[in-house]
């Protein structure tokens, strides 16, 4: 039994369920902004794989991987633009347009890897983002090994949670954003831009769920292959729901889906067959939502077009 605990908590597991938890924790911020602006981003998986794909041919091009950052954050922030215009603009059913985005990032990716670069599946390995230690993570006993050294884009990504929080809970912007998604019509009243706020909000998802994807193919990887996201989008999606859309419940939920991809990984190592071990962040995404969907509550105005009076 001891044997078995310790290989199921140790810094190990915990390190790289910091590093599997990246892309999910920058999808879900991005879900919980559009969210609170009272759009459903179903699209989050389309925007991370788009981001995926495009911070892998910017690096390709110019061989700075932070200018892919930049790239895929773009990126990312466009596909949250044509959401935006069909949700927003013309009152699409949201589930639909992000159900049908997803789909055709899928298979606008697929595409572009074969017509730039005459391959299928997977591309050609690039520059990626290298790790970094920090001075005073590194000195901390334990800690050290689970923190102290990371890729930045795990760095940023805790720092992004704190930031997204402040922004929501602690600054006018926020109040605003908080008020569209509650009750679009009272904020409307007193002055609020609904439909510039829920641009905003959807713009900024896309760049962030982008960068959820820049994670995957510059610095957990060194290419792009075809669906890498593999679902993330939508764990993200299960994330902002267990977290009951706050930045900080997200980034426990994250964790916890996290350290499930992790420990599958580690489990394959004892003899357990591939294919049930990769079952496991899934599976532990379904069992989450069942035990806590229940009990949360989103914005009451998500998923809901507003229709100026």
């Amino acid at each position: 039994m001891g044997d078995i605990l310790a290989m199921l908590f140790n810094t190990t597991v915990f390190a790289a369920a910091f590093r599997m938890a990246t892309p999910l924790i920058f999808a879900a911020l991005g879900g919980i902004l559009s969210e609170r602006s009272g759009v459903v981003n179903i699209a989050l998986e389309g925007m991370m794989l788009t981001g995926s794909f495009t911070a892998m041919f910017v690096t390709y091009h110019t061989g700075m991987p932070w200018v892919g950052v930049l790239g895929a954050m773009a990126a990312g922030g466009l596909i949250g633009l044509l959401l935006a215009i069909f949700c927003v603009r013309y009152r699409a059913n949201q589930v639909v347009t992000g159900t049908a985005i997803n789909i055709f990032a899928g298979g606008l990716t697929v595409f572009l890897l074969r017509h730039f670069f005459q391959v299928a599946g997977t591309s050609p390995a690039v520059t990626v983002i290298p790790d970094i230690t920090l001075p005073v993570l590194s000195k901390i006993p334990w800690l050290d090994r689970i923190l102290g050294r990371q890729n930045p884009l795990v760095y940023l990504a805790l720092v992004a949670v704190f930031v997204v929080h402040v922004v929501i809970y602690k600054t006018p912007w926020g109040l605003r954003l908080r008020a569209v998604g509650e009750h679009p019509q009272a904020a409307d009243t007193v002055g609020i831009n609904v439909f510039r706020m829920r641009y905003t909000a959807v713009i900024l998802s896309g760049a962030l769920a982008g960068l959820g994807g820049t994670y995957l193919s510059i610095a957990h990887l060194s290419r792009f292959s075809e669906g890498m996201t593999a679902g993330r989008g939508f764990i993200a999606l299960a994330a902002v729901i267990f977290g009951k859309w706050t930045p900080l419940g997200a980034l426990g939920a994250c964790l916890f889906f996290g350290y499930g991809d992790a420990l599958q990984m580690r489990l394959q190592d004892i003899g357990i067959p591939t294919q049930f071990m990769n079952m496991l962040p899934y599976v532990l995404t379904m069992v989450a939502l069942a035990g806590f969907i229940g009990r949360a509550v989103g914005p009451k105005a998500a998923g809901q077009p507003y229709i100026k009076g």
